[in-house]
């Protein structure tokens, strides 16, 4: 049988983005909240307590888990597997090969800073977008968890001061990095590649940061071999 599979969400979304994947993975899986996000709205982001929620699911799942994130969600399945390397036995980061103190960091800053002035508005624009972007079910999953506009400047703040290839460096699992093939988070993939000490990039083409998610199965057919690749690795 399959290690356990623990999904991250992406920036202001919930773990059920990843429903349509779950439910047809073979795996167990779980897919929490990180803090200021769906059933933790409201509470302080910072990148210790999200790999803390991370490591206390793995946990919950009996101790060693496959790690899979999109976005921010990669960046904080990095960040727990260099804390946490004896409970993360391999790593899925997609979306998230951009060096965070880049140039898009700055209009992340700014979006942040919008989202603030008016979280309502930011949730209303996000489920517009989110809906277009990914009609259907994959959409729906987006914005069924609750969207959380006013999360977005902390997120950034925490994202941008992490070392994402140095926590790549120190882990010493196997990890898959995935990027739609028009991913503008593509930038320093290579990089990111040549940091990991088992690692392998792949390409999802004709899909975008957040529009990989638009085949669920093709995904959970994917993240399940992982799954037993790890498994048999493990054993």
């Amino acid at each position: 049988m399959s290690l356990p599979v623990v999904f991250i969400h992406g920036i202001r979304l919930s773990g059920t983005m990843w429903s349509p994947v779950r439910a047809l993975l073979r795996a167990p899986s779980a897919a929490p909240d990180l803090p200021g996000h769906g059933r933790r709205r409201g509470l302080p982001y910072d990148t210790e307590s999200a790999c803390d929620v991370v490591a206390e699911t793995i946990a919950d799942m009996g101790g060693r888990a496959l790690v899979v994130g999109l976005s921010l969600g990669g960046y904080v399945g990095i960040a727990t597997a260099a804390r946490h390397p004896g409970l993360v036995v391999g790593l899925v980061a997609m979306g998230c090969t951009a060096r965070p103190d880049g140039p898009m960091a700055d209009v992340y800053r700014f979006a942040g800073r919008l989202a603030a002035r008016n979280p309502r508005l930011a949730d209303r624009v996000s489920r517009f977008a989110l809906r277009r972007m990914l009609p259907g079910a994959a959409g729906e999953a987006m914005i069924e968890g609750g969207l959380s506009s006013e999360v977005v400047a902390s997120v950034v703040a925490a994202v941008t001061a992490e070392d994402p290839l140095a926590s790549l460096a120190a882990y010493p699992g196997r990890v898959w990095l995935v990027n739609g093939a028009r991913d503008h988070f593509r930038v320093d993939e290579l990089a990111f590649l040549r940091a990991c000490a088992d690692g392998s990039l792949f390409h999802i083409q004709g899909r975008g940061h957040l529009t990989v998610l638009a085949n669920p199965a093709r995904l959970a057919r994917f993240i399940d071999k992982a799954a037993e690749d790890v498994s048999v690795r493990a054993a």
